[in-house]
């Protein structure tokens, strides 16, 4: 960039950083002279989808006269290797380019289409001398079709008319935050981690359905150029680490991530075919069809764990919203079944053993393959075959009598001599480990085991866990940690996470030397779940919402604000002696189901009505849908 007395040159390229407003997710860069100021704003339009605006302003500061002209450099060209891109008449003062990706997902399929339409952008913009100010705005949208790359851009042109694009934008914001509030009373290191956590959580998803609905990759789509973030693909990481976050607070957008996982069911029938087995098998590394397209083949032929993932994210969905629609007539129960006959085929029975085994597998700890009985895999396995047989009952549909017998009866390795998990069949203590594997067993799954046996897992695989592997692992020993009350232990490791967090724009990256994806939601996903179910005890189980706060020492209050639950919105305030539950909205259509709240120790029942208040002890509890009788 270089200024002088008359003349300044801004960069139009968005790939550059410049400084993060988070409450409006724009990136806004000033540049000062003595007599004028000018402003570049650039963001993705958060109502229109499809819209990016980048907008300038100049601002004098003096009172002069003189003209005051600013050089415009954009390296842009509608040319691309991945796309074969044909130029289009104008549109509206817009230049159009339009095409196809040039290599389908899966030979013989489909290429897909890509309209996109933008503002010329000038050499040099001249604020003349009787004017003060003024801005200028450039557009670009860009969809699967070209009457909604033109319907986008349309309607861009008419808000910058009116001079509402950015208000409208700022005002979409506005009521996200208002609808989801994470607040502590703690160190302002932590709580900038959180705010900037939240804040790139929601800005990956949208806040209306889009068609095809599409996944959230570890790196976020605009950082998929490259293989270390992932192409842009979808992995476990978006139901184990990103969902629960978003479900929370905003169960419709927990709901589009579902539909991704429906929409590309074909492809995961397709996987299991391939393999030789019955059912859906969901890839390790998804993108538009559901077909495997992880580019080496051991990860989508053993790292399976991600098809009980996969149920582990309905079944949360299903109980904090009750939502059977999702099942009965949008194709949620066609996949939850797909997936529970997979589970079926790929067991084999032991006769030595007298249980069922699945075996060479590739578990979360990815530094070993080729395992038989991977602990977290065949709880999983486990978890998806109850659910789909609960679920079965609800929509009063048979429950086939395999589900049945082999959810009871899967191998999950236990050392009852030493009261732990081994990871898999043959496991020695000591053996290093990639990332947080059997600790997920207490969450998120939630397996039944005792405080002791609880402990021992995390104490056995803590000291022999990378120490700069991905992001999320050391929020999850923190959950499990501030489950037993030891939460300042929790805290130091919740404190590694602050080592993969990059300034001045708190970008994660993967692993803490500098290496892996860009900017890493995963790692963000797992920091957030520490807050919001471990400091504050949260679990969603099949009839309640359940309590239990936590917190360190350095943290005095905790209030979240928007949780969603059958229907309301409640919120919370925690302190170490007192926890505040308020219904603050109830959903109308449909409407939402009276809830009441339940202490653990005395079973006392008290309603919750929208607008009052209520305060208990901080204790265990939970929320449920309100009982007969209780006023």
């Amino acid at each position: 960039m270089v200024v002088s007395s008359q003349k300044l040159c801004l960069d139009l390229d968005l790939g550059k950083a410049v400084p993060l407003p988070v409450g409006s997710r724009t990136f806004s860069h000033e540049l000062r002279s003595t007599d004028y100021m000018a402003t570049q704003q650039i963001y993705a339009h958060y109502s229109l989808v499809h819209l990016m605006v980048v907008s300038i302003t100049i601002r004098r500061l003096a009172h002069t006269t003189q003209p005051i002209t600013i050089q415009l450099q954009t390296p842009f060209e509608p040319k691309s290797q991945d796309l074969d891109l044909k130029q289009g008449p104008d549109f509206q003062g817009a230049h159009y380019a339009y095409g196809r990706t040039r290599v389908p997902e899966v030979q013989g399929g489909p290429c897909p289409a890509v309209h996109m339409l933008w503002t010329p952008v000038p050499g040099a913009l001249t604020l003349r001398g009787e004017e003060r100010e003024r801005c200028w705005q450039f557009l670009t949208a860009v969809a699967g079709s070209e009457e909604g790359a033109k319907g986008s851009y349309r309607r861009g042109l008419g808000c910058a008319a009116a001079g509402s694009l950015h208000r409208r934008h700022a005002r979409a914001w506005a009521a996200l935050w208002r609808g989801c509030s994470v607040e502590l009373a703690g160190p302002l290191r932590l709580r900038r981690a959180l705010r900037g956590s939240l804040f790139y959580l929601l800005s990956s998803v949208t806040p209306h359905p889009v068609l095809p609905p599409h996944g959230i990759s570890p790196g976020g789509v605009a950082n998929g150029a490259r293989g270390e973030d992932y192409w842009g693909h979808v992995f476990w990481d978006q139901e184990t680490w990103i969902f629960p976050n978003i479900l929370l607070f905003y169960p419709k957008a927990a709901r589009a991530m579902l539909e991704y996982r429906i929409h590309t069911l074909e492809g995961a029938l397709h996987n299991a075919r391939e393999q030789g087995y019955e059912g859906a098998k969901f890839p390790w590394e998804s993108a538009a069809t559901g077909r495997e397209v992880c580019p080496e083949e051991i990860y989508g032929a053993q790292e399976i764990h991600v098809n009980g993932d996969v149920l582990v994210a309905f079944e949360q969905y299903y109980h904090t919203t009750q939502d059977q629609r999702l099942f009965r007539e949008d194709g949620g129960w066609r996949l939850v079944c797909a997936v529970a006959q997979y589970w079926c085929s790929r067991m084999v029975w032991s006769e030595e053993e007298q249980c069922y085994h699945i075996r060479d597998v590739m578990p979360p700890d990815e530094h070993h393959c080729h395992v038989d009985n991977s602990a977290y895999t065949n709880a999983v396995a486990q978890r998806s075959l109850t659910f789909a047989a609960d679920l079965a009952r609800d929509l009063m549909i048979p429950v086939p009598e395999q589900w049945l017998r082999r959810a009871k009866s899967i191998k999950v390795p236990f050392d009852a001599g030493k009261k732990y998990h081994p990871e898999y069949d043959g496991y020695s203590p000591g053996e290093p480990v990639k990332q947080a594997d059997v600790v997920l067993l207490g969450f998120p799954l939630m397996h039944p085991m005792s405080p002791e046996v609880r402990r021992n897992d995390l104490e056995m695989y803590e000291p022999v866990t990378e120490l700069h592997g991905p992001a999320m692992t050391w929020s999850m020993f923190a959950v499990g940690w501030l489950e037993l009350k030891e939460v300042q232990r929790a805290q130091t490791l919740l404190n590694k996470c602050f080592s993969n967090i990059t300034e001045p724009f708190k970008i994660w990256v993967e692993n803490s030397d500098g290496s892996g994806a860009v900017n890493f939601l995963t790692g963000m996903g797992g920091f957030l779940q520490a807050i919001l179910f471990g400091y504050t005890g949260f679990r969603i189980t099949r009839s309640s919402l359940r309590f239990d706060p936590a917190l360190p020492d350095d943290i005095h209050e905790l209030n979240v604000t928007g949780v969603s639950y059958l229907g309301n919105k409640l919120r919370f305030s925690i302190t170490r002696e007192e926890i505040g539950i308020e219904v603050t909205e109830s959903l109308r259509d449909p409407p939402a189901l009276p809830l009441e709240a339940v202490l653990e120790e005395s079973g006392q029942r008290l309603p919750l009505h929208k607008g009052q208040r209520i305060s208990l002890p901080t204790a265990a509890g939970w929320i449920q849908r309100s009982s007969p009788g209780t006023s």
